[in-house]
């Protein structure tokens, strides 16, 4: 139980009342840890929770209130603040003051010098204030050279001072270790340093000249010996001059034979020739290194020598009339030396300086040997055999194995199912041929041409597929790069040649005007024309008997007639038959549609409603066979419109009746009216 004071009152005994409710008396942690340290902290309540009445000021913050000055300012005035510190050892790093020097070591027991002079070089380190001493070495001096002074902060006296690089100059002399060093030159890096640093810089000075050295730099010597020609003189003379030409033996003319090349020396000290081989890399061949051993060659046998068997006994001085010397070896000349012939080409520096200086031929070009690539041949296709494709025939030419030629992508999706017909007749010799006729079907996505003949009753002929598709290439086109029949080939009258076979063309879909116009900048205007021009020519009759005038026979009308409407039998027939093969199906009522049409029962339906309800119904219209019956009935005062009605009923079973013209399937005859049943 805790006292509690009551506001106004002095915290005196009896002045305090306890809470006889509290129970609780925590004390409050005054100890925290942070990122692993120990830290204090000033309790904020007493036991209990109670609040502390006291300042709650750490006594760092009283120290700073206590020691604080006040300011006749508004606040204090700030301090610049310090550079960072930067050791010596950092500011340094890698950077070395370097001087040329050198001193005089006496040489006692020598009668050639007295004293000789030893070149060095100081290195001053900044970075520790330490030097060292570096000999360069000389070859063949005798003299154990390298590094003189190791790394080290050097004594300046006896005091116990170290060099500093202020005592370093040029044109001084430095006292280390009982040695007296004259410091000639520095570098760049040191002069600047140093200027930089305010020392003036002493001129610089010639390094010293060893006498030794300047003495055995003096010409040998020269004794002079008779003029006679002499093998020991020789021998003293060129010992170790070689002359190196490199050569090539062109061996290509016998069978099996190659160019191979080779190294031709020829020494000096006694005349003697070697030839060594020159082995590349995977050339197939041992590593034999030679291919004549080092030997005299004799150039020209005595006459009675020419038969000496050289392979078994060695050649004499006796049987040789002269042998080969330098002056039978030359770039750019031939060499033959038993039995083969070497053509040189190209040889080292000194050989050219000696035959410069010794026999005053000048300088030897170099000559390129080097294989040179064989001619591109071009590669030909093998002419074209007919069979399949000129671009699948191809392919076998290209590749072991054949690939699939690359078809143009984005024409296939274009065009894809995309068809042109038309109907052509067979022109030949052969009277049984005249009647013949065929749809030609042009495929846009692939460029490929069917011919199909609708079959006739009684024709002799059996119809039905003439040509599968493929391309077709034009006459007195190139075998190898054919030109093949396009869309613009195709006009009224034309003449298509198919594999000997010449169709002319009678007419096309309406289709096909359609996609020329459309497309009238890729195809010629003549064909454009001769299709509109044959289209509009098919327009329905509007000719009507005069009242009176030009009667016919009635006899010969219902002859003429008749064998109209034979003929008209059979191309619905031909017609039904193709409806067949495209297999398509009828979806809906297609009375039904005709009949709203058709309200006022006039016979008559609209060209383009009526494509409108084919479609629809997935009924085929842009057909050859269809194009060619409608001419036929428009010639027989017979409607167009009412033509597409005729035919696609019919072939769906449907009764249409029309005036009294026609009677379809068993109907009865109703003038003046059109019944749909």
């Amino acid at each position: 139980m805790v006292s509690k004071p009551v506001h106004g009152l002095p915290l005196l005994p009896g002045f305090t009342f306890v809470d006889p409710t509290k129970t609780a008396f925590p004390r409050n942690q005054t100890l925290s840890f942070k990122n692993g340290y120990a830290c204090s902290r000033v309790p904020a309540v007493g036991l209990g929770k109670e609040p502390i009445h006291v300042n709650q000021l750490s006594q760092t913050d009283l120290d700073e209130l206590a020691n604080k000055i006040p300011t006749l300012t508004y606040e204090e005035p700030r301090q610049t603040p310090l550079a960072d510190f930067i050791p010596a050892h950092v500011a340094f790093d890698k950077k070395v003051l370097k001087f040329n020097a050198y001193f005089k070591e006496m040489v006692p027991l020598s009668n050639v010098e007295d004293y000789r002079i030893r070149k060095v070089v100081i290195y001053y380190y900044l970075e520790d204030d330490s030097m060292s001493v570096m000999e360069p070495v000389v070859e063949n001096s005798g003299i154990p050279q390298g590094k003189f002074i190791k790394r080290q902060r050097l004594p300046k006296n006896e005091r116990g001072d170290h060099y500093h690089w202020k005592d370093l100059n040029r044109g001084i002399n430095l006292s280390i270790y009982g040695k007296t060093f004259r410091l000639v030159d520095c570098d760049p890096f040191t002069k600047v340093f140093l200027e930089s640093q305010g020392i003036e810089l002493n001129p610089p000075e010639t390094m010293a000249i060893d006498p030794y050295t300047e003495l055995r730099r003096k010409p040998l010597r020269m004794f002079i010996t008779p003029s006679d020609f002499d093998q020991f003189k020789q021998f003293l003379t060129f010992d170790k001059k070689v002359l190196r030409f490199y050569s090539i033996w062109d061996d290509t003319d016998s069978m099996f034979g190659e160019s191979r090349t080779y190294i031709i020396h020829y020494y000096l000290a006694d005349d003697t020739v070697e030839v060594r081989e020159v082995h590349e890399r995977n050339d197939g061949r041992d590593p034999f290194p030679v291919l004549l051993k080092r030997q005299r060659l004799p150039k020209v046998l005595k006459d009675n020598s020419k038969y000496f068997p050289r392979c078994v006994l060695e050649v004499s001085d006796a049987d040789v009339k002269e042998w080969f010397t330098a002056k039978d070896f030359a770039v750019g000349q031939t060499v033959s030396m038993l039995g083969r012939t070497f053509f040189i080409y190209d040889c080292d520096k000194f050989t050219r300086d000696f035959y410069q200086d010794k026999f005053g031929f000048p300088e030897f070009p170099v000559i390129d040997v080097s294989k040179k690539p064989p001619p591109v041949i071009k590669q030909e296709l093998p002419p074209y055999n007919g069979f399949g494709f000129i671009e699948d025939s191809a392919q076998n030419c290209f590749a072991l194995i054949p690939k699939t030629p690359r078809k143009d992508v984005i024409k296939m999706l274009i065009d894809d199912h995309k068809v042109l017909r038309y109907t052509a007749s067979l022109e030949s010799p052969i009277p049984e041929d005249k009647g013949r006729r065929f749809i030609i079907s042009y495929f846009l996505a692939t460029d490929m041409v069917t011919i199909f003949e609708p079959p006739v009753r009684n024709s002799g002929f059996f119809g039905g597929k003439y040509l599968t598709k493929t391309k077709i290439a034009k006459p007195g086109s190139c075998v190898d790069n054919p030109s093949y029949y396009g869309p613009g080939d195709f006009y009224i009258g034309a003449l298509i040649e198919v594999f000997g076979h010449r169709f002319i063309i009678q007419d096309a879909d309406e289709y096909v005007l359609k996609y020329l116009e459309c497309h009238a900048d890729d195809y010629p205007q003549e064909t454009i024309l001769s299709l509109k021009k044959h289209f509009s020519r098919q327009g329905p009759s509007m000719t009507q008997e005069p009242a009176s005038g030009q009667a016919e026979d009635t006899k010969d009308k219902e002859d003429k007639d008749k064998e109209n409407k034979d003929e008209m039998e059979m191309l619905i027939k031909q017609i039904q038959e193709r409806l067949k093969g495209s297999n398509f199906l009828i979806e809906g009522p297609i009375r039904e549609a005709f009949e709203i049409l058709d309200k006022e029962r006039t016979g008559f339906v609209d060209k383009e409603k009526f494509f409108g309800i084919c479609k629809t119904f997935n009924l085929p219209v842009d057909d050859c066979l269809i194009n060619q019956v409608c001419i036929k009935k428009n010639h027989h005062l017979y409607s167009l419109e009412l033509y597409y009605c005729l035919l696609i009923l019919r072939l769906q079973n449907i009764h249409f009746f029309w005036g009294n013209q026609v009677c379809l399937r068993g109907s009865k005859v109703i003038s003046n009216s059109v019944q749909w049943r």
